[in-house]
């Protein structure tokens, strides 16, 4: 089975602008996203301590879907004047790529999600993070399902982010040694909930 493909975006609006961020995430943002075909879900969160405030996460039928006529002809230079003056005024993080484990499944609905990112590892680091999400939170009887996605930064490396979604809260203290070699590369450990 092809894995499925993703896009993660993190925001931090200017507090200024967060009520017009927000309407246009909601009106026209998500809706536009869904309509592209091969996007599957589309779900949004806030930070419940820490930043960036805001988390959108979308499952496609496979990365390639983002370079679809259907996707480019509403993003990047084709972003309407609304995307443009919105994501202009803030801080946003944007991944894209494959889910390399459990490589299908789709984002759940679900009380808190625990996102963990590190940044800059080389390709063959996924299996340690596979390993360290797993061992962190598959047992706990809160969790609902362990992903982990991965993201060619263009550079050379990869941004590998794990995902862990739950009923309840989870614990924020991880157990790093379970990420191996990789652990330095840690760089957020954020909970959110669904917005």
């Amino acid at each position: 089975m092809k894995p499925k493909g993703f896009l993660i975006v993190l925001a931090q609006p200017e507090p200024v602008f967060e009520e017009e961020f927000n309407a246009w995430y909601d009106t026209e943002h998500l809706p536009e996203r869904l309509a592209v075909p091969g996007f599957e879900t589309a779900r949004r969160y806030v930070c419940l301590d820490g930043a960036p405030k805001y988390l959108a996460v979308y499952d496609t039928e496979s990365a390639a879907v983002l370079d679809t006529p259907a996707y480019l002809s509403v993003s990047f230079d084709n972003a309407s004047p609304w995307t443009r003056r919105v994501t202009g005024r803030g801080r946003i993080y944007r991944s894209a790529g494959e889910q390399v484990y459990p490589g299908g499944a789709l984002t759940r609905p679900c009380a808190r999600l625990l996102l963990v990112r590190l940044r800059g590892v080389p390709e063959q680091a996924g299996e340690a993070v596979v390993a360290g999400m797993r061992a962190n939170f598959e047992a706990l009887p809160q969790t609902l399902q362990v992903r982990v996605f991965a993201h060619d930064d263009g550079n050379g490396a990869f941004d590998l982010l794990g995902m862990a979604e739950a009923g309840a809260p989870l614990p924020t203290a991880l157990d790093l040694s379970a990420f191996g070699r990789y652990a330095h590369a840690i760089d957020l450990v954020n909970t959110y909930a669904p917005y």
